[in-house]
Parts: structure tokens; C-alpha cells; sequence
């Protein structure tokens, strides 16, 4: 019965239309975000998160969140590198409240 609820639970948030059709642009950008930072940290390994390498999230958002609107020098805009951030900082504190 638990595994069954957990199902219809899981069922009931839509990820895919309830979040990646209403932004497919802005996460195609974060995406690529994501792929520019392991190639900055890590172009040797696959692509993946060191959250060693940050956790200073919320100041880093507003550092780039001043230069919105603006191309960073590699190539991403400011406002994604905002949004990732936004991200980073909301998966690391549902991991330590709530998962």
C-alpha cells in the first residue's frame, strides 16, 4: 500500500508539464549553464555537480542578479547564471530540510 501511495504521489507532480514545457528555453540555457561550469571545474570528467567548489549560492545570485540583462564573459547570460543559482541554493536546502 506504501509503494502504491508513493506512486500516485509521484504521479501528481508534473514535472515535465508543470515545469519543463512552461520554461523549455530557460532550461535548455540552465542546462547549458550547468555543461560551462564542468567544463570550467572539471573538463576531464563527466558533467556533474561539486558542490564543494560553491556554497555561497545566494551571494553569488545577486552578484550576477546586478548584471542582468548582460552576457557573462563566457558566453552565458547573467540572468541564467541567476536562475541556476536560485536552483543550487533551493536543492541544497530541501536536501538538508525535507529529503
Amino acid at each position: 500500500m506504501i509503494q502504491e501511495d508513493r506512486k500516485a504521489d509521484r504521479k501528481a507532480i508534473p514535472i515535465y508539464t508543470g515545469v519543463i514545457k512552461y520554461f523549455p528555453n530557460a532550461i535548455k540555457e540552465v542546462a547549458k549553464c550547468s555543461y560551462q561550469g564542468n567544463l570550467q571545474h572539471h573538463a576531464d570528467k563527466p558533467l556533474h555537480w561539486d558542490k564543494s567548489k560553491s556554497n555561497d549560492h545566494l551571494d553569488a545570485m545577486m552578484r550576477h542578479l546586478i548584471d542582468a540583462g548582460t552576457m557573462d564573459t563566457d558566453g552565458i547570460l547573467h540572468s541564467v547564471k541567476v536562475a541556476w543559482r536560485a536552483l543550487a541554493n533551493l536543492e541544497i536546502e530541501l536536501e538538508k530540510n525535507i529529503l
